[in-house]
């Protein structure tokens, strides 16, 4: 379940069910031929895009934040590609060291202009962070303040937090919950027939709530500028 709650400048709230993979980024999941449309991990749709693989683009970013994993484990959560189509407005990666220890998180940010960001998080041990904002995610919020996160490892459940903060306001808070299923090919069918393309309805989702807050006035901050952050490239 994905929730989004707005205090200011207007109180909006929503609800979205939707299904997300937790793989281990060297060994994505083997799905018979027929649902391999169903879901898709390509390293095209990560990082600057343009690495050979997803532990290429990872490792290229934390090289220029100075972080080296030395070949230890990485869990990604994420959206699949699905018949086609992929969207994942956070892509969330729990780094570990050779040893088995956590290194960091990197969240990964898409907004819907096609540009990505990504924050490299040295989380406390209950995955607490806080960072400054750096991209332009909402027409609706500037890019300023700073995020609070909250991002533990997954286990049986999943328990995600992300809060904007503006000064002493705290305007956006999201959330992502919900429980570990194993990925068999009938659990894949089940998802993907009570949830339709996906990723395609969450891009739609974006669009139409961003249309009924405009259409509640919300002023539209112009976008600046991105330039890819290093590692991106």
């Amino acid at each position: 379940m994905v929730g989004h709650t707005r205090t200011a400048p207007v109180p909006y709230s929503l609800r979205h069910r939707t299904y997300l993979w937790l793989i281990d980024i060297d060994h994505p999941p083997r799905l018979p031929r027929l649902l391999r449309p169903l879901a898709r991990f390509e390293a095209r749709d990560h990082f600057a895009g343009t690495a050979g693989t997803l532990r290429a683009g990872l490792e290229r970013l934390l090289a220029a934040h100075d972080v080296h994993l030395d070949g230890g484990r990485v869990v990604m959560l994420a959206h699949a590609r699905v018949l086609g189509h992929v969207f994942n407005p956070l892509t969330l990666y729990w780094c570990h060291d050779a040893g088995g220890a956590p290194v960091c998180v990197v969240a990964e940010v898409h907004n819907t202009y096609g540009e990505r960001h990504c924050y490299v998080l040295r989380t406390d041990e209950e995955g607490r962070a806080l960072t400054p904002k750096e991209f332009y995610v909402s027409p609706f919020f500037p890019v300023d303040g700073s995020y609070r996160m909250r991002l533990p490892e997954p286990g049986a459940r999943l328990d995600v937090t992300v809060q904007l903060r503006r000064g002493e306001t705290r305007p956006l808070t999201a959330t992502v919950r919900g429980v570990r299923r194993p990925a068999t090919p009938g659990a894949l069918l089940r998802a993907a027939l009570r949830h339709p393309w996906s990723t395609a309805a969450v891009s739609a989702g974006i669009r139409r709530h961003g249309i009924a807050l405009y259409l509640r006035g919300l002023p539209v901050h112009a976008r600046p500028r991105y330039r890819s952050q290093e590692g991106m490239t």
